[in-house]
């Protein structure tokens, strides 16, 4: 990373210009739903460009007015337009958007990156000229098709590029085929390589197959005091911790099962699930539920270790959103006390009942979708029932229907439609979240009395 050419000192005329020019009460800013941007996860609002953009705004004393583009065609046309003052949003420093954005804040250089496993028989590859006689697939007509392409015309041939149509796969799921051994190579931009990889640690994505393409924030050229102040701001030392802090949380922090970590070991055969047993029962008579299938998800959840934060800040045993919590009367200790957190979380599991029971009739399918919106929250489940009834599935069941909806939004077709309210969503973790809790659930009731 390094400071975007912004002119902030370029003249004796801009700096006075900036001098004289405040940043407004009420910074009108747009940006994109994305994996790194901008997302809601858990009823909490995401992404390392909302984030940051909060902190100028609490650091300027100022408010955000946020707006979402559906593309950056669209962000950039409403900067055009003067409907908005700054971008949000990593903007590619090129010639097709000079005329329209000037870029501020930190310049980010991204390349497209070889996706491969750290581990293979073949052995890691370690320049592009080894990929000759090697399968690498990508998705169909998108710009890793077109630069596996040319990079396959500059080595003389040899590469066979494998397009994939994405109406059937997108780049988090070839990324995710590649850690599980179904395809062989990949390729996609850095960043989103970086933050998968806090997924699937046995990937490696060290090897560059592009030139680095320079991206920032970006204003109107006619706010160049604008770009200015924006810079200044994130040169500060405050500012560059938060900057640090925020790539350290999504992009190096793992997301994946905590099953490394130490945990309270589970022999069910002894008749017991966890020490939590009895809070588990006398808060899932609370709600009507079989204490096991409760207690399923807090293993789910934290393998029933109250210490755990997990990268978004959820935490205790059922591992509560801050926000989430303070809504149920907790703080910042009794979150993390096993009763609290128990209790609170039979409440979430409540509230989503009655918000899922008129959509989903039938009791018993219906707690698959209260797991799966416990884990991603509602509004995401909401989405993928609007989603599965547009593309023609069951919105009134889990399996294969609603789940193959919520994995649809993670393809920006599908996330940016106006069926979908809520963005962008990696649902490959909730889904595999349900699967997780029922398979314990089953297991619990095979060797635990009700």
């Amino acid at each position: 990373m390094g400071v975007s050419c912004t002119g902030s000192a370029s003249s004796d005329a801009g700096d006075a210009d900036s001098t004289h020019r405040h940043i407004p009460d009420t910074l009108r800013v747009v940006t994109l739903y994305s994996p790194t941007s901008y997302f809601i996860y858990r009823e909490e609002t995401m992404g390392y460009d909302y984030d940051l953009v909060q902190r100028l705004a609490q650091d300027k004393g100022i408010a955000i007015d946020l707006k979402v583009a559906p593309s950056l065609q669209s962000a950039v046309g409403m900067l055009d337009s003067g409907e908005v003052d700054l971008i949000a949003y990593e903007v590619p420093i090129t010639g097709e958007y000079k005329s329209h954005v000037t870029p501020c804040g930190i310049e980010t250089i991204t390349n497209q990156v070889l996706v491969q496993p750290k581990k293979s028989k073949e052995g890691r590859i370690k320049d592009v000229t080894q990929l000759v006689g090697r399968k690498v697939y990508v998705e169909k007509d998108s710009k890793y098709h077109h630069r596996m392409t040319n990079l396959n015309e500059e080595l003389g041939g040899g590469i066979e590029v494998i397009p994939i149509d994405r109406d059937t796969l997108i780049t988090e799921d070839l990324i995710a085929m590649v850690s599980n051994k179904e395809i062989p190579l990949t390729v996609v931009d850095s960043d989103i390589a970086r933050l998968n990889k806090t997924y699937y640690n046995d990937l490696d994505i060290t090897l560059p197959v592009s030139f680095g393409q320079r991206s920032a924030w970006g204003v109107s050229p006619s706010s160049q005091w604008l770009a200015d102040s924006i810079t200044a701001w994130m040169q500060g030392e405050k500012p560059r911790m938060t900057r640090d802090a925020l790539l350290k949380r999504y992009f190096e922090m793992s997301k994946g099962d905590p099953d490394s970590r130490t945990r309270f070991s589970i022999d069910l055969t002894k008749g017991h699930i966890s020490p939590f047993d009895h809070l588990f029962r006398k808060y899932a008579a609370t709600i009507d539920w079989d204490w096991r299938q409760l207690a399923a998800m807090g293993y789910c959840e934290s393998k029933f270790d109250s210490t755990v934060v997990s990268w978004a800040g959820a935490k205790g045993i059922m591992q509560l959103m801050p926000s989430v919590a303070r809504a149920y009367g907790l703080n910042e200790t009794t979150v993390t006390q096993n009763e609290p957190n128990i209790a609170a979380a039979a409440k979430i599991v409540a509230a989503l009942n009655r918000t899922l029971a008129p959509k989903v009739p039938d009791p018993e399918e219906r707690k698959k979708f209260i797991v799966a919106a416990y884990n991603s929250g509602i509004a995401h489940i909401l989405d993928a029932i609007a989603i599965a009834k547009k593309f023609g599935l069951d919105p009134q069941k889990w399996d294969g229907q609603v789940e193959s909806a919520l994995l649809m939004k993670s393809n920006p077709d599908v996330y940016n439609d106006p069926v979908c309210k809520y963005g962008y969503f990696r649902g490959r973790q909730t889904c595999e979240y349900v699967r997780q809790v029922y398979e314990f659930y089953t297991r619990a009731q095979q060797h635990i009395k009700s």
